[in-house]
């Protein structure tokens, strides 16, 4: 029984679909006596078989060489089209991951979103999104990979624009899938070139062209830097970052998923895409760049928001930019790693402020506070998260960032070094946030605050346990070495960053002898970084202008050139029209007057040819 899901893996991404299709039953404008909720409860059930279809295929698969299953889909001239899928451990992992976090994700909506008249939507489009994210682990082919990314970004306009009656939310929803697009046209433009010189789009062949190609080094640099841009605006790399804080105006259970998982389908597409990136070093330093610049970056402007939802976003950003430096360097297994930790623990985070934000209404960080006595089961879920997200031993960001850091220091000692810098401040970060929600006394908004629906704290409770346990089911595994790694220098440097941020922040945040606000001694700087260094306002300053230019001189030839020239067309053929029709009604003299002027022209014409 168990073999046969394993070969019927591809079954996983049809199980969210249909659950997806039944939700439209429960739409209101379709059923209004039984309510949304059955869509919620069928989309569950179907996303719970999903999970021991991957689990029960995992424990088949586990020890078993990768194998590639094709289907053919079309054959036009001499292209042939088929749909590729890779059936490995890592795929299937990466599909139970996914399914999981959108298992629990749905279980924490139904009570977050106990009241809200959306459910049938809203469950289909998180089904959408799991039948997205199965299907693009399975797929073997960047042609398919960028079809199915294409409909994941339609999905984060629909999920993130759900509440269409608030204009942020709409507004958010239009700037994220914008954005996206930007990253899409050039992801296009990368497949379309490699094309041509490998003659494949297989992952698995495109590997095996690269062992052995040599290129031209323009051509393929060209070609795969419009291949790294799409990654880009997926993984909200700097400059087409804004989307993921855009997205935050949307259902905080949908963030959840958007921000573990989602966010990382243009990771993985990196990873499967290092082969061919490792043909071009110009493109490898790039990568290299965008991710050490997002990483500092993001941390540093997660430090001044003042949202907790922003906050959170942007240290997503910073993460996805390590994963941009492993890739870069070559070192895809802390990739797989850093993307399962990162996963676990901002689902875990998000999870926890979420059940602040359900109860007490606010996501401001300055109306929150003393909530340790009211709600110590949520902190101790945050804190755990937050250990985890970061070098602290011996969750699951430590293993990620070790390994990192243990291959950065042979070649680019640089980049360990500005690793332990970011993972310093990010441990600053996040015990600002503890400090501002569950630290000092309470305050208006947090007096009366309990802990939420048991519906709430289950899902987030039992995702602690589980971060909790990572270390222990990797090592059975045997993907991460053993306990003597954590006396080694390079997890003593980490741990020592991780302590010295944790600190800072806790003397910072916890002790009430400082005054709040923390403030920079240069406001200016301050604002600088509160305001995403001024990205918003660069965009409308350079590309929106040049748009909006060249938009406005669009404008002006359609109306006064093509307009102008079909006007006067137009106006010539009324005129000439409004003469001759008279004569059709009997009057002889204009008529014999016009062959008399055209023969008079025809003459002279003759004339003219004659001399």
């Amino acid at each position: 029984m168990i073999n046969n899901w394993l070969e019927n893996i591809w079954l996983i991404p049809c199980y969210s679909l249909v659950g997806a299709m039944l939700s439209i039953i429960w739409f209101p404008s379709i059923t209004r006596k039984t309510g949304p909720r059955p869509a919620g409860y069928i989309n569950i059930l179907m996303t719970f078989l999903s999970l021991v279809h991957a689990i029960s295929a995992l424990t088949v698969a586990w020890g078993q060489p990768a194998r590639i299953v094709s289907f053919g889909w079309l054959t036009v001239g001499g292209l042939n089209f088929s749909i590729d899928l890779q059936i490995s451990v890592i795929n299937i992992a990466a599909i139970a991951l996914v399914t999981f976090l959108n298992l629990l994700a749905q279980l924490y909506s139904v009570g977050y979103m106990e009241m809200d008249w959306g459910w049938g939507r809203f469950y289909a489009l998180l089904a959408f999104f799991e039948a997205g994210m199965c299907a693009l682990a399975l797929c073997d082919s960047l042609f398919f990979s960028y079809m199915i990314l294409e409909i994941l970004t339609l999905g984060t306009y629909l999920l993130v624009g759900i509440w269409y009656n608030q204009s942020l939310v709409v507004t958010g929803a239009r700037d994220a899938f914008l954005t996206k697009r930007v990253g899409d046209l050039f992801l296009l433009m990368g497949v379309v070139g490699l094309f041509p010189l490998t003659g494949t789009w297989n992952f698995t062949k495109l590997a095996d062209w690269a062992s052995t190609a040599h290129p031209d080094p323009t051509v393929i640099s060209l070609v795969t830097l419009a291949l790294l841009i799409g990654p880009m605006g997926k993984c909200a790399q700097f400059p087409l970052h804004l989307w993921l804080d855009e997205a935050m105006e949307g259902p905080l259970p949908s963030t959840i998923v958007r921000n573990s998982v989602v966010v990382a389908t243009g990771a993985w597409i990196l990873v499967k895409l290092q082969p061919i990136f490792a043909l071009s070093p110009f493109t490898q330093q790039v990568m290299i760049a965008v991710g050490a610049a997002t990483s500092l970056g993001a941390v540093l402007i997660a430090i001044a928001q003042i949202d907790v939802k922003r906050s959170l976003s942007y240290l997503t950003s910073a993460y996805m930019g390590l994963i941009f430096i492993s890739v870069g360097v070559g070192d895809t297994h802390s990739a797989y790693m850093l993307m399962l930790a990162h996963a676990l623990a901002i689902a875990l985070l998000l999870m926890s402020v979420g059940s602040i934000i359900s109860n007490n209404i606010s996501q401001d960080l300055r109306a929150l506070g003393g909530l340790w006595s009211r709600r110590p089961l949520s902190g101790l879920c945050f804190l755990v998260g937050a250990i985890s997200l970061i070098g602290f031993p011996p969750l699951g960001g430590f293993w990620a960032m070790v390994d990192l850091i243990s291959y950065l220091w042979q070649d680019n000692s640089a980049l360990a070094e500005l690793l332990l810098l970011i993972n310093g401040l990010m441990a600053f970060s996040l015990m600002r946030v503890f400090g501002l929600i569950w630290g000092g006394k309470p305050k208006q908004m947090t007096e009366r605050s309990v802990e939420p629906l048991w519906l709430i704290v289950l899902p987030m409770t039992f995702l602690a346990g589980v971060v909790l346990h990572v270390p222990q089911i990797l090592m059975t595994w045997k993907i991460i070495p053993d306990w003597a790694m954590l006396i080694s220098p390079d997890a003593l440097l980490l741990s020592g960053s991780s302590m010295v941020g944790l600190a800072t922040g806790g003397y910072l945040y916890l002790n009430q002898q400082v005054s709040k606000p923390v403030t920079l001694p240069w406001l200016g700087l301050q604002k600088f970084f509160a305001n995403d260094f001024y990205t918003p306002k660069l965009y409308k300053v350079t590309i929106v202008g040049l748009v909006d230019g060249v938009s406005r001189g669009i404008y002006w030839f359609d109306r006064f050139f093509v307009d102008g020239v079909g006007n006067f067309f137009g106006l010539a053929t009324l005129f000439s029209g409004q003469n001759l029709r008279y004569s059709t009604f009997g009057q002889l003299q204009l008529y014999t007057l016009t062959i008399m002027v055209g023969i008079g022209v025809l003459l002279l014409l003759l004339f003219n040819r004659t001399l």
